[in-house]
């Protein structure tokens, strides 16, 4: 692993953790060179993932991209990070034993959609708003009201 802040090759690892959901390895690691500490996360990927986009692009599946979009949508919400962390990984295994490495674009909005209704109703609106393209407030009502139609608690 190279370090962060002098760009020296070998770094030595001080302490090791499974995260709460065991589904990654926290890793404290120094620098011999400059002594610097940092901290990296490792994850298991059962395969790689491109997302194919609406207009035929093929991009890198990014764990961050999906986390910050669900973050956003789940903005002050009373959802501890560690269920959003269990969610993300959930979707991401999901998408891994699809059997499929080109995963379209609207197959993983679909999936968050999914984790969003189950996770919180007002996140699920929100990333809709968005996942949707929503342009007019006539567009939220009628979301809300097949979603209360669906879902009539």
């Amino acid at each position: 692993m190279r370090c962060p802040f002098c760009s020296n090759n070998d770094t030595i690892v001080k302490d090791t953790r499974p995260s709460e959901d065991a589904s990654s390895v926290r890793r404290r690691r120094q620098c011999p060179e400059c002594l610097s500490r940092f901290t990296t996360i490792e994850r298991a990927s059962l395969r790689e993932l491109f997302v194919k986009k609406k207009d035929g692009r093929l991009e890198n599946f990014d764990r961050d991209k999906l986390t910050q979009s669900i973050q956003l949508a789940l903005h002050k919400r009373p959802i501890d990070n560690e269920r959003i962390e269990r969610v993300i990984s959930a979707i991401i295994r999901q998408l891994e034993t699809s059997g499929e490495s080109e995963i379209q674009s609207h197959t993983i909005g679909e999936s968050v959609m999914t984790a969003l209704l189950t996770l919180d109703s007002v996140a699920y609106v929100r990333f809709a708003s968005i996942y949707k393209d929503f342009h007019k407030t006539q567009d939220f009502e009628k979301f809300i009201e097949a979603l209360k139609t669906e879902n009539p608690s």
